[in-house]
């Protein structure tokens, strides 16, 4: 079966699925269609053997997952689909609609084992070269003000281009994150400063009434795609030797805060994390810079050699 020819009674629920999710859980147009991929792709792997998704069992489930163990998917990609598949029966159960009343054939059901990999940072001496930017131009104004408020307040980059003017008040942002959950976090001085130099070169972008912090020249607001481009190009410029991207300043943030600071549920709330499991990576990162420090230091670290 194409995937164009994926039967009505099979994508009705992929459709009031995604609709949950844009416009209650308010996800992001990339996750959307993470989603709904993944849900295609297992719709076709069940459509010949059951009618519907309501008459999937959760033997049909396990064969899938072996299906693509033997595609040789590797872990991550499919505990992926298998989360998707769990997180629509999930809503399908909890719907107030006749029919929709069903077992949860999805429940329990566990992908492989695989290793997280750790986030990577960039060190502080390597942000510091990153932001270190003495470039008058308007465009690299804003782009410096976008990574110094970054980095200053530990945005995901959803948050950083949906930011308005007023949204940063008396040292303070207000973001809406994931799930539309509203957290205010503190904004540092080398931030603040970036974001004045840039808001009087502002006007050269931003029509008349735009609320849109980071405006593009195209006069309007700044997509993601653009930001990921500008602060790629940007670490080359500086000399940095590893790709810099949004979600590594988001990192570095967290990163830094934490060996600074100890304080793993402060970074949490800053972060946005619903859970302190999501937050409780960047112990293992604090860790690796602490076990280095200590090889480094300590007069009996280190290993004679034979």
């Amino acid at each position: 079966m194409s995937e164009h020819s994926l039967s009505a009674i099979w994508q009705k629920p992929i459709e009031e699925f995604m609709a949950y999710l844009r416009y209650e859980k308010q996800y992001s147009p990339h996750t959307l269609t993470q989603y709904q991929t993944q849900l295609r792709l297992a719709a076709q792997f069940f459509s010949p053997h059951c009618q519907s998704w309501l008459s999937v069992s959760s033997d049909l489930i396990r064969r899938f997952s072996m299906h693509l163990r033997a595609k040789q998917y590797n872990p991550r990609s499919i505990n992926l689909k298998l989360s998707c598949i769990r997180s629509l029966y999930k809503f399908l159960k909890t719907k107030q609609v006749t029919g929709y009343n069903l077992h949860d054939p999805a429940a329990g059901q566990k992908g492989p084992k695989f290793q997280k990999p750790l986030p990577k940072n960039l060190d502080v001496d390597q942000m510091m070269q990153l932001l270190d930017i003495d470039d008058e131009d308007a465009l690299a104004v804003r782009d410096k003000a976008m990574m110094e408020l970054m980095y200053s307040s530990g945005l995901r980059i959803s948050e950083l281009v949906n930011t308005n003017v007023q949204d940063i008040r008396e040292g303070e942002i207000r973001v809406l994150g994931k799930g539309s959950k509203e957290r205010v976090v503190p904004v540092g001085s080398k931030a603040l400063d970036a974001i004045a130099a840039w808001l009087q070169v502002r006007p050269l972008f931003a029509l008349d009434g735009e609320i849109a912090m980071f405006v593009s020249k195209r006069k309007t607001r700044i997509s993601t795609r653009h930001v990921r481009a500008r602060m790629k190009e940007w670490g080359i410029k500086q000399g940095i030797s590893a790709n810099v991207h949004p979600h590594k300043l988001r990192h570095s943030f967290a990163s830094h805060l934490l060996e600074s600071s100890g304080d793993l549920r402060g970074i949490q709330e800053m972060l946005g994390h619903s859970s302190l499991s999501a937050t409780q990576v960047y112990t293992h990162v604090d860790f690796q810079h602490l076990a280095k420090v200590y090889d480094q230091s300590h007069p009996r670290a280190k290993q004679k050699k034979p």
